[in-house]
């Protein structure tokens, strides 16, 4: 018990070394985000959420890596400082690209600085968290570097491909309303941002069997919670919301936020609950 709880403080301090340099190489990226000066000093929710994000995306990302059998502590710390650089590149990597393809009809930096924008900010945190869900899936288990990759570029095409079609079938032009800081469309696709990266979590994680059947079954799970997770949103409006809509409460003329957050929830507990049944 004592060399397993002085492995398990040596795994968590080269865990914690990780999380600073992820910290660090994000603030390299985005030189104008200080939390603390634009917390302390500005009182910036937007920057809060979005920061906030990235730590939780960053802790998610780093967990995969200590998923699976150890080789050894010496093996371990090999493999913990390869593939957690490897999870910073990627996690920084996938918000370059979400932010350039799912948030594209704006400045997401000009919106959380100057604007101070919490639906933006809410949502940049939440692409935060789905990316960081996705490559704890892919570098998750038994596999080798290769297949690490592919499976984190088949779950960041998936994220993408689900949220340009989930934009399309919404009610509402997205952009427009989180330009006009309705902070509730923002929690509510925030929510459907974490339970896709949760559910394509689910769908990439585990031991690398062949190329055939692992890429057959993360097919499968995504293409599954992609259509079941409509059905879902409508019974949330069904179930807990009876003779209102979320809809409405979303657009009407001061947005209800909490109409957001229990969206959000419908789609965070869809993930959990189809990845776990499925």
């Amino acid at each position: 018990m004592l060399d397993q709880l002085l492995s398990g403080l040596v795994y968590l301090g080269a865990t914690f070394a990780l999380f600073v340099i992820g910290k660090a190489v994000y603030r390299l990226v985005h030189r104008r985000f200080s939390l603390r000066e634009g917390l302390f000093e500005h009182d910036n929710f937007a920057l809060a959420l979005t920061m906030t994000g990235y730590y939780l995306g960053l802790v998610f990302a780093l967990t995969g890596v200590l998923i699976g059998p150890s080789a050894g502590l010496i093996n371990d710390l090999i493999d913990l400082l390869i593939y957690g650089s490897l999870a910073i590149v990627l996690l920084n990597l996938s918000i370059f690209i979400n932010d350039r393809v799912i948030l594209r009809g704006f400045s997401n930096e000009k919106e959380i600085l100057t604007d101070r924008n919490a639906g933006t900010g809410v949502i940049e945190g939440a692409n935060s968290v789905a990316v960081g869900l996705i490559i704890a899936g892919a570098l998750s288990g038994q596999g080798s570097l290769l297949t690490a990759l592919v499976f984190w570029l088949v779950g960041q095409l998936a994220l993408i491909a689900a949220g340009l079609v989930y934009e399309r079938v919404l009610p509402y032009t997205l952009h427009d309303e989180i330009e006009r800081d309705n902070v509730a469309v923002g929690v509510a696709f925030a929510g459907l941002l974490i339970g896709l990266g949760n559910l394509i979590r689910v769908a990439i994680a585990g031991d690398f069997v062949s190329w055939t059947f692992s890429l057959g079954t993360a097919l499968l799970y995504i293409v599954a919670g992609l259509v079941l997770f409509p059905l879902v949103r409508w019974l949330t409006d069904l179930l807990l919301v009876p003779g209102a809509t979320l809809e409405g409460e979303l657009l009407q003329e001061k947005p209800n936020v909490g109409a957001g957050l229990i969206e959000a929830f419908a789609y965070v507990a869809a993930s959990l609950l189809i990845g776990g049944t499925i």
